[in-house]
């Protein structure tokens, strides 16, 4: 018979949000690196089963707030409550957990997995479920099991070794579906005047000419010759690099040029937009 014991339940280590036919689920837990608690997998299962039979939802994404996705089950919960003779309770965290991957695994709405830093061991298994799974360049993704004596319940050879996947290899191992920088996404949260100071930068170098001559060439053609011909430089797309996107976005280096200031206003300005 399974002996009783209560885990222990933290408010606020899962966030839900809803928005329009969007539900989210955030692993809250950052200072743990999102580490499963018993509680935090009880609450997703309960969430997903009932979004999935709430016709209003279309979408549901998954993901985790600071460097990690998720790093897996809370292994110091387990070993703790096993160590106090309560060994049944490792075993009811295991259950819950590995149904919850079973429910995404079989989910039959669109789901979004986010993974945009580390993701191991139990994190993998909530993930890579997934029907869509989008990594970045900060994902990283590794089974350790086998360094701490667990045995690798998925990733092969991978599994065996521990061995660390950033972003790029695992689109290149089918692990990921979709890359995107997460550049991309930090300016998705940036709010208005944040964007548009961002945005003036990016002017300022054009003006400035500090990558090239396009913005005049380009006026050029339009404006004053009419020729409709640029020339523009580089002359073909896969010639631009990343360090000549990457002079955009730093700061201007003038004495002339000063940031654009915006002052706080009473009425906070609004994207219109879907923000996923």
């Amino acid at each position: 018979m399974a002996t009783q014991f209560q885990f222990k339940n933290e408010p606020n280590q899962v966030l839900f949000e809803e928005n329009s036919c969007v539900r989210k689920v955030i692993l809250n837990r950052p200072t743990k690196l999102n580490s499963l608690a018993f509680h935090m997998v009880s609450q997703m299962s309960s969430k997903l089963k009932e979004y999935e039979k709430d016709s209003r939802v279309k979408l549901v994404i998954l993901k985790g707030n600071g460097k990690a996705f998720c790093a897996g089950g809370d292994c110091v919960a387990v070993i703790q409550f096993c160590t106090l003779g309560h060994w049944s309770f490792g075993a009811s965290f295991y259950r819950k957990q590995l149904t919850l991957d079973y429910i995404i695994a079989t989910y039959n709405k669109n789901l979004v997995c986010l993974i945009d830093g580390i993701v191991m061991g139990g994190g993998a298994g909530l993930s890579m479920n997934g029907k869509f799974r989008v990594v970045t360049e900060k994902t990283v993704f590794a089974m350790p099991e086998a360094d701490i004596g667990l045995f690798p319940d998925t990733g092969e050879y991978l599994g065996l070794t521990g061995a660390q996947l950033d972003g790029c290899e695992m689109i290149a191992c089918g692990l990921a579906t979709h890359f995107v920088f997460s550049k991309i996404r930090e300016g998705r949260r940036q709010n208005l005047d944040q964007c548009l100071i961002r945005e003036f930068g990016v002017n300022s170098h054009v003006l400035r000419r500090t990558v090239n001559n396009d913005f005049y060439e380009g006026c050029r053609a339009k404006f004053f010759d009419k020729d409709k011909r640029p020339k523009w430089y580089p002359s073909k797309l896969e010639l631009v690099s990343n360090e000549m996107v990457n002079q955009y976005f730093r700061k201007v280096d003038d004495d002339d040029w000063e940031d654009l200031r915006l002052d706080a206003r009473s009425v906070v300005a609004k994207f219109n937009g879907a923000r996923l």
